[in-house]
């Protein structure tokens, strides 16, 4: 019998959106966003998606456990200017054993891909000692 998506990492799960306008204190001389500013645009992601699970971070610690980020990319594809405005997409690509998020970065003012990103998170217990799996209590909160 093979895996559902959410463990191979097949589909978009749970997918959210947001929409913003660069900030001037993100720009550059050149009016381009620093490159760095990306990974905060995509923690934006993460948080309206782990918010819309009922997974923020003080959730997370009633439930008795802690996310940690231990793997992060991002792929720049087209700049991002002051004041463009942006799409950031988040949805999860897979939930056991580990937390995988994926990101797309949308300069809406040039219909372009901007950025495309992907975190990996795992799960602790409240002293900090990583769980192998996903424990039940999330994954009864982010499984379709």
């Amino acid at each position: 019998m093979s895996e559902p998506a959410w463990r191979e990492g097949g589909g978009r799960l749970h997918e959210v959106h947001l929409e913003f306008e660069v900030p001037f204190h993100d720009v550059d001389v050149l009016g381009i966003a620093w490159h760095g500013h990306y990974y905060k645009y995509m923690e934006l992601g993460r948080t309206a998606l782990m918010r819309a699970r009922a997974l923020d971070v003080a959730e997370v610690r009633e439930l008795g456990h802690r996310l940690l980020v231990v793997d992060s990319h991002c792929r720049h594809t087209f700049p991002l200017h002051y004041a463009d405005r942006v799409r950031v997409s988040a949805w999860f690509v897979s939930v056991a054993p580990r937390l995988v998020v994926a990101y797309r970065i949308r300069n809406l003012n040039h219909d372009r891909c901007a950025a495309r990103g992907q975190t990996v998170l795992v799960t602790t217990d409240a002293d900090g000692r990583m769980l192998p799996e996903t424990p039940d209590a999330l994954l009864q909160r982010l499984l379709p």
